[in-house]
């Protein structure tokens, strides 16, 4: 199992190959944004938020907003490490606290979360290349992760494949 620093590095070495490489393929907006977000996503959306890991110490006092999710999520589960499972859980996660923060603001002039889900949705419909760069970048930081734990398979997937 890697170090904190290790897969730093990795994810840093790693972020400017895989943006050119999606950028040859998929023109150079989409390595742009591939790049930045494989970044992003080993450095501050790291599978180890469920721990006191480096990712989650760079969250800075936003560390908090953390706190349920590293109380209710195992460490290596398929809920954490588990290839596009985690990552989408930490996105819904973000995705949920975001939505509370504008509800809890709608108030004071935020829009209503309804009217954040529909420039979400309006997004995704308009700009899908942008959004399948970014999730590219995101989940290849993942897989980057869990390949330097020595383990691409969560725990609980061996025992399932062997029932």
């Amino acid at each position: 199992m890697a170090s904190g620093h290790n897969h730093d590095t990795a994810t840093r070495l790693w972020c400017l190959p895989l943006g050119i490489t999606a950028g040859m393929l998929m023109g150079w907006s989409s390595g742009l944004i591939t790049g930045a977000a494989f970044l992003i996503g080993g450095l501050w959306l790291s599978p180890d938020l469920d721990t006191r890991s480096r990712a989650l110490r760079r969250w800075g006092p936003l560390q908090l907003l953390w706190w349920p999710y590293r109380r209710l999520i195992p460490h290596r589960s398929l809920f954490s490490h588990g290839p596009l499972i985690g990552t989408a859980l930490r996105l819904s996660y973000l995705l949920a606290l975001l939505a509370l923060l504008l509800l809890l603001l709608s108030p004071l002039g935020l829009p209503a979360p309804a009217r954040a889900a529909a420039a979400i949705q309006d997004l995704l419909q308009a700009q899908p290349q942008a959004i399948l760069s970014l999730l590219l970048g995101l989940e290849a930081s993942v897989w980057l992760h869990l390949i330097q734990d020595g383990d691409p398979m969560p725990h609980e997937w061996r025992r399932w494949r062997h029932r």
